[in-house]
């Protein structure tokens, strides 16, 4: 069968197969489109009477997001049975003066400035009030010139002061992470912190619960160096301590339970997955498609769900985050084409802010569809393949001018909102006028 379809004011021959309406459609992974639905339908996805959700602890943390933001976040959270929020450990250093990265940013030994605990402060109230567990991360070795000595007291005692605040206010969840260092990787050491802090969060109250992100977060566990680590950590890490870990890869487009179950037989703890998307690691690009690739029986290995967010973008990040929710609460029933079409009509109200969303998401579908990394921006790159085309100026020109459509509507469609995103598509078509501009001096 020969069809036609429309694509940005071009009109594309296709050939295919002869697909009749009753076979299976492609996976959303090869033939991404979005479908509007005609009924709204809950999210997540109502459980079967009596049956539990998939995993116990469900929600996201945030990404050097400042104290605003994940106030925004937390009745979404709540509206949508997720119940689990982290503080990114990036958030506790002083982003007010230092551009993250900088060493005189993670000053982890100090006491935050009382406007900042104020303003965590309040949100830790938010979530009190809507039933949200909220976890204070830090990550006293990355990105500091001063790392932690694993066997001084004063440094335990420094870092301390952190989590007895926060437990003080009755905090319940913690966490120490020592992911994407460079120094300190010893996984003794690393152990004798956690078993340290751990005690002391203990003494407190019998219910507190810490999560440990080790240096090696990734992969099935028998790699070369993993192994050895882990194994350590098996024997000299409390049992009852959590590790997060992010699945097959740091960034990978399938969690599979086989390398789950590896990694847990190895490590002999717990795990709750760091899933990592949408997050873009503040690059100027968005991942706004539905969450695709993660086992539905995650949940009989793992004991948590928790994925990390877009940047400066989190209430656009609001379109993925439903989808990781419908995922993290229902599993066997997940459909990622059936969710992310939900998400749209649950977060829009017209059917312009619909029609707007929809094509904002088929320009942005996100980096799992193609399988890329955390900077991988679909738009800017399909431009330039464009450009790189002979006699592909009206080709590039008709794509620039549908992008720029796609951002005037938005604008109208939702004013005040999604300012985020709007800079993000600002800033991509900004790169992509002055590539058009330098190739065809237009």
């Amino acid at each position: 069968m020969r069809r036609f379809m429309t694509c940005f004011g071009l009109v594309v021959l296709l050939a295919s197969g002869s697909l009749g309406a009753e076979e299976t459609p492609r996976p959303i992974e090869e033939d991404f489109r979005v479908e509007l639905p005609e009924a709204l339908r809950a999210i997540p996805e109502p459980l079967p009477e009596g049956k539990a959700p998939g995993f116990p602890l469900r929600g996201t943390k945030g990404w050097l997001w400042r104290a605003e933001q994940y106030l925004a976040e937390v009745p979404v959270l709540a509206e949508y049975k997720l119940n689990f929020l982290m503080i990114c450990y990036g958030s506790m250093c002083d982003l007010e003066h230092y551009a993250w990265g900088h060493p005189d940013g993670n000053r982890w030994w100090e006491p935050l400035p009382d406007e900042k605990r104020a303003a965590y402060e309040g949100v830790l109230r938010a979530c009190q009030e809507h039933g949200i567990e909220l976890c204070l991360s830090m990550n006293p070795n990355l990105t500091s010139k001063r790392i932690i000595d694993y066997d001084s007291e004063a440094d335990l005692d420094a870092l301390w002061q952190h989590y007895a605040w926060m437990q003080g206010l009755g905090m319940k969840w913690f966490c120490i992470s020592l992911d994407d260092i460079r120094k300190g990787i010893d996984a003794a050491g690393q152990a004798r912190l956690v078993n340290a802090m751990f005690e002391r969060l203990r003494a407190n109250d019998a219910d507190a619960r810490l999560i440990f992100c080790p240096t090696r977060y990734w992969g099935d566990g028998t790699g070369a160096g993993a192994r050895a680590y882990l194994e350590t950590l098996a024997q000299e890490m409390h049992a009852e301590v959590y590790l997060f870990w992010t699945g097959d890869a740091v960034v990978t487009p399938r969690i599979t339970r086989e390398a789950a179950e590896s990694y847990k037989r190895v490590a002999q703890h717990r795990l709750i997955i760091w899933d990592n998307y949408p997050v873009n690691d503040a690059h100027p690009t968005l991942h706004l498609g539905p969450v695709t690739g993660r086992a539905p029986d995650l949940c009989e290995v793992c004991d948590g769900y928790m994925s990390n967010p877009l940047h400066s973008e989190n209430e656009i990040n609001r379109i993925p985050l439903l989808t990781c929710a419908d995922y993290a609460y229902n599993p066997w029933a997940y459909d990622p084409a059936r969710a992310i079409g939900q998400a749209i009509v649950h977060l829009a109200e017209t059917d312009a802010q619909r029609a707007v969303l929809k094509d904002l998401i088929e320009l942005y579908p996100g980096m799992l569809v193609y399988a890329k990394g955390t900077a991988w921006n679909p738009v800017v790159s399909r431009f330039r393949e464009f450009l790189a085309t002979p006699h592909s100026r009206h080709v590039a020109a008709l794509y620039l001018g549908h992008v720029q459509g796609v951002l005037a509507r938005l604008e109208a469609a939702f004013p005040g909102r999604f300012d985020g995103a709007k800079a993000t598509v600002r800033k991509n078509l900004a790169e992509m006028g002055e590539a058009y501009s330098a190739k065809y001096g237009e």
